[in-house]
């Protein structure tokens, strides 16, 4: 199993954890105190390389109309919203909430350009709040396709990530697919499509970033 660049610091502080509490389980304690610091240091090591996994996945085919899921979890918004921050005009929303058990790698949904990326610092709500999306710490991406349609991809921090990692600039040629960035420790992207797009998805289906499609361009 790959392991995620953003997660270096984080797996090498949860080996040494696990060496540690291993060594005292080992040495120090016995019975009970010594099965859980055992049984504690390996879920931790466990659940931080399952948090950092980097799959291998490929694109499906025939996707020139389509725009593909950025993110592992599931569907908890679809909707026509007004887009306030870029658009200024109606636009069908698609959020993803992502688990602390899913995959937090962010994929490109078309391919294009890169034309805006704006952070902003916020709140922490709960990401499955609809306040969420303009009232947490986020990360906005518009990519335009090669048809000139402008997609925008929001990274949104939840209660628990504290950090967003975003690896694009305005200027960036980009595939669908590739990788624009990464949340840490539980999250949610929302994705503003055009009012005449066919949306693919459900509410509380459970999707797969770069696999699915979320919705094809008219």
């Amino acid at each position: 199993m790959r392991m995620h660049r953003e997660g270096k610091i984080f797996i090498l502080a949860a080996v040494i954890d696990f060496f540690i509490l291993t060594y005292i389980g080992l040495w120090y304690t016995s019975g009970f105190l010594q099965i859980f610091l055992i049984l504690f240091a390996t879920v931790y090591l466990f659940l931080i390389l399952w948090f950092f996994r980097l799959p291998v996945r490929a694109i499906p085919e025939n996707i020139e109309e389509s725009v593909l899921a950025p993110a592992d979890g599931t569907v908890v918004v679809i909707e026509k919203v007004i887009e306030k921050e870029y658009f200024n005009d109606e636009r069908m929303q698609v959020s993803i909430f992502m688990s602390p058990l899913n995959v937090h790698v962010n994929y490109c949904p078309v391919s294009g350009e890169v034309i805006y990326n704006q952070y902003h610092p916020g709140k922490h709500l709960v990401a499955w709040k609809p306040k969420s999306s303009t009232e947490n710490e986020r990360m906005t991406t518009v990519i335009r396709n090669t048809k000139g349609e402008d997609i925008l991809v929001r990274q949104i921090a939840g209660a628990v990530a504290r950090r967003i990692a975003n690896y694009t600039e305005p200027g960036y040629e980009i595939n669908a697919g590739d990788e624009i960035g990464f949340i840490k420790f539980g999250s949610r992207v929302d994705v503003f499509l055009p009012l005449s797009a066919n949306i693919l998805v459900e509410i509380d289906q459970n999707i797969t970033g770069k696999v699915d499609v979320l919705a094809r361009l008219r």
